[in-house]
């Protein structure tokens, strides 16, 4: 692939030998490509209208990179980028791959470890059995990608997906109809991106991709209705069976809540009455709210050892929070199990 024109030549900020007759593609750096411009101004990579789809593209892609060329912005789309090899030797960074267009294209056997794709369009790119080790996918365009064995350790997701951000940027203010369809795609998105980081035996990455999943299910639902306040309260409560530790401390605020409820409204003790007191002193009231909250452990867990019980209305905060308690208790076991048997 020729790089100059004829006429005054000048040099880039890596050194390089360029013509004058440059690409008028800017990077998001405000840096021109240095590759030669051809008659739409653009230069081959990064006009749109040029066919990538010939066999021999990624051998001169490869040459490109080796020659120290940003790839920022390349227009690949459909291109014939089979086992192509863009890896770094001795550096754990690979090429700048932000913002471009591989649309369609074909990445299968790819080796792209460490390449920086962020910004990028891999919509229905085919990445069967590639090595995208370490790459970064931060706002790249994953829809209808194929994953297929595709080598997935330590890959940079990012927080968000592209389409969870565009459907709830406060800025854009989108139509019902557009938001829907954003959230139907990423959930799409976190489905295939859930199901191939499970086979692969990454199942803390895979739980998280299905929490995504399952919140872009309950954003499409109406807003008040019961199906999406029911899929938000098991949200809060366990993280849809990832997040064992929510239920632990669902566990702890109730106890500790109906302990203090217990403190205020009384127990019986052996005929007498336990509770708070003006009375007596802050110490005696202290042993008394420890002693509370030991009846409410035991409610909770289902225990009632007898001696303590609740009395008026103290009875109907007992009687929730046995109810809460065995209830917890048995959603404790399920998300443990299922984090533990994976």
């Amino acid at each position: 692939m020729a790089i100059l024109l004829r006429g005054v030549n000048g040099t880039n900020r890596r050194g390089q030998i360029v013509s004058q007759h440059r690409c008028h593609y800017k990077d998001h750096n405000g840096e021109q490509c240095d590759l030669e411009a051809g008659q739409s101004g653009l230069c081959f990579w990064h006009d749109p209208t040029s066919s990538k789809e010939g066999d021999e593209i990624a051998s001169q892609l490869q040459q490109v990179a080796s020659e120290g060329h940003s790839l920022e912005g390349f227009s690949l789309r459909r291109a014939n980028l089979r086992g192509i090899n863009l890896v770094k030797k001795g550096s754990r960074e690979g090429y700048n791959l932000t913002y471009a267009d591989l649309y369609h294209a074909d990445l299968s056997e790819a080796h792209l470890f460490g390449a920086d794709l962020r910004h990028a369009s891999l919509m229905k790119a085919d990445l069967c059995g590639a090595n995208i080790h370490l790459s970064n996918l931060k706002d790249a365009n994953l829809l209808g990608i194929k994953l297929d064995g595709t080598k997935l350790d330590n890959v940079i997701w990012g927080d968000l997906i592209l389409q969870e951000k565009q459907a709830s940027a406060p800025s854009q203010r989108l139509p019902r109809e557009q938001q829907q369809d954003y959230l139907q795609q990423a959930e799409e998105i976190y489905r295939t991106l859930r199901l191939e980081t499970e086979s692969q035996g990454l199942f803390q990455t895979a739980g998280r991709f299905f929490r995504k999943e399952m919140t872009m299910r309950r954003l499409q639902m109406p807003v008040y209705s019961i199906e999406r306040n029911i899929s938000a309260l098991v949200d809060l409560f366990c993280g849809y069976g990832e997040l064992p530790l929510r239920v632990l401390s669902f566990s702890l605020i109730i106890i500790l809540f109906c302990g203090i409820l217990y403190n205020i409204i009384g127990l019986g003790d052996a005929g007498g009455y336990l509770g708070w007191q003006v009375g007596v002193g802050l110490k005696q009231n202290l042993l008394t709210l420890l002693e509370c909250l030991y009846f409410s452990i035991i409610t909770f867990t289902t225990l009632g050892y007898g001696d303590l019980v609740p009395v008026g209305y103290s009875r109907v905060v007992a009687a929730v929070e046995a109810f809460v308690g065995a209830f917890t208790i048995a959603l404790f076991v399920v998300v443990f199990v299922k984090k533990m048997t994976r």
